[in-house]
This record gives structure tokens, sequence and C-alpha cells, in this order.
């Protein structure tokens, strides 16, 4: 009589399958984190950007001359509450100053997702 030989996988051999399974879904699962953590952030300077924009927007149609010194506001963008912090500043040029427009997402973070400068001449 002959004897069958076994199939099969043996104990051994699943627990190694299904160590690299883990492995390979924990390194996946991170990867799509970071992925959709890395967008939100894009997603947030984009907006401050904008929000920035719109501040120098505001300077440039206004109809008289930026004053020196400091300016603080809100802004509604994307569904945020956005602050802002816009500086005038003289320049080595009498007939030019520099706006500096800074935005935060909340008004006591140290670093502003975005910077915006702008520089204006005295009007005519």
């Amino acid at each position: 009589m002959m004897k069958q030989a076994k199939t099969g996988f043996t104990l051994i051999e699943v627990l190694i399958a299904l160590a690299i399974l883990a492995i390979a879904l924990g390194a996946a699962v991170k990867g799509i984190s970071d992925y959709a953590n890395n967008a939100a952030y894009l997603r947030d300077r984009t907006l401050a950007h904008w929000v920035a924009m719109n501040q120098v927007a505001e300077y440039q149609l206004r109809t008289e001359w930026p004053a020196i010194g400091k300016s603080e506001g809100k802004a509604g963008l994307g569904r945020l509450a956005w602050h802002w912090r816009a500086v005038v500043s003289p320049t080595t040029d009498p007939d030019l100053r520099r706006l500096d427009v800074e935005v935060r997402l909340h008004k006591n973070n140290a670093d502003p997702l975005a910077t915006v400068v702008a520089f204006f001449g005295r009007p005519r």
C-alpha cells in the first residue's frame, strides 16, 4: 500500500505569511494617513494664501495711500475663520511702502500658513 503525501501549509508558513501581510498593510495605512494629512495641509496653505491675497487686493482698492502701522482681522474662507495681520512699513524710497500680510488658522500659532509681500507707490 502507498502512503499519501500530506498537502497544505505548516503553522510556521502560515505565521510567516500573516507577518508579511501585517507589515505590508501597516505600511499601506501609514502611507494613506500621510497622504491625507499632506492634502489637508496643502488645502490650508492654499486657502491662507487666498486670504492674504484678498487683503492685498483690499489695500489696492483703497483710494488713499496705506498708513504705516499694523492691522489685524478675521476673514472667513472655506468654512474656516482665518486670522490675518497686515504690517505697512516704509522703504528707502519715500514714494514706496511695503505691505506684509501673514495669515494663520489660529491667532496663537507661531508660524503663519501664508505670507505675502506687496509694495504700493504713492498715488499721484
